[in-house]
């Protein structure tokens, strides 16, 4: 078992934040995190396209080169893999593993759940230790029931999935019904208006991704500094000198 699969089979679940860029990364790093992901909707914005297009295979790869031989256990969040063919998907994950990254995410968008299980297959085929987050976005797009989730997690555990993701559940006796249906960890989304982090522990949910959340919460916290500047308040909230960036570069 890699040191980053352990951390998804220990006493409490693996917090992973997403990064963005190579500050917010080492940022998070400096606060205790051993491990941080990248988020595709951060990615794709910042590079003014589309995110779920499978248009960023170039940014996400170039983002990867950037963090990828940091001091901590970095996952990417690949969207669909860039591509409808195992093989390609397979040779991605190759690519990443080859810069040092530890994890890849990879979402099914409610389609062929036999397509998705099968990018799976190869990604485990073309970089075995690669850790393998199988999302299911059958809650998050709203599509499908419950029975077509569970048919979906079996079909990419048995693909060789070592982790799976359901973003957008939080009814707690769902995740617990899940959690004893699944043999793979469990990966669940935080939400402010879901469980606490605590009571995921509680169900038994190992990992607890934040998604885009923290960049979000920047770009809101930018906004909301300009324009209280404008307005003639005085910005609140934690910033970090100019010192404290500068050493974020390693």
């Amino acid at each position: 078992m890699t040191p980053f699969a352990r951390l998804h089979h220990t006493g409490e679940p693996l917090l992973l934040p997403n990064a963005w860029d190579h500050a917010s990364a080492l940022a998070l790093v400096a606060e205790g995190f051993g491990a941080v992901a990248t988020t595709s909707l951060a990615v794709a914005a910042g590079a003014g396209l589309p995110d779920g297009a499978s248009v960023t295979r170039d940014e996400t790869l170039r983002l990867a080169l950037t963090l990828g031989n940091g001091p901590f256990l970095l996952s990417v969040d690949a969207e669909g893999g860039f591509s409808q063919d195992p093989d390609a998907v397979g040779e991605f994950a190759r690519q990443l593993a080859v810069v040092g990254v530890v994890g890849i995410n990879l979402e099914d968008g409610s389609g062929s759940a036999a397509v998705h299980a099968a990018k799976i297959a190869a990604v485990k085929k073309a970089a075995p230790d690669l850790f393998v987050n199988a999302r299911t976005d059958t809650h998050w797009l709203g599509e499908g029931d419950e029975r077509d989730t569970l048919r979906r997690l079996d079909a990419y555990q048995q693909a060789g999935a070592d982790g799976v993701f359901v973003p957008g559940l939080s009814d707690p006796a769902r995740i617990a019904t899940l959690v004893r249906h699944l043999h793979a960890p469990l990966n669940i989304l935080y939400s402010p208006t879901g469980p606490a982090l605590s009571h995921l522990a509680d169900l038994g949910v190992r990992r607890v991704s934040l998604g885009s959340l923290l960049y979000r919460r920047a770009l809101g916290a930018a906004v909301e500094t300009a324009t209280d500047i404008r307005a003639g308040r005085t910005p609140c909230g934690g910033t970090p000198t100019y010192a404290q960036v500068q050493g974020l570069v390693v």
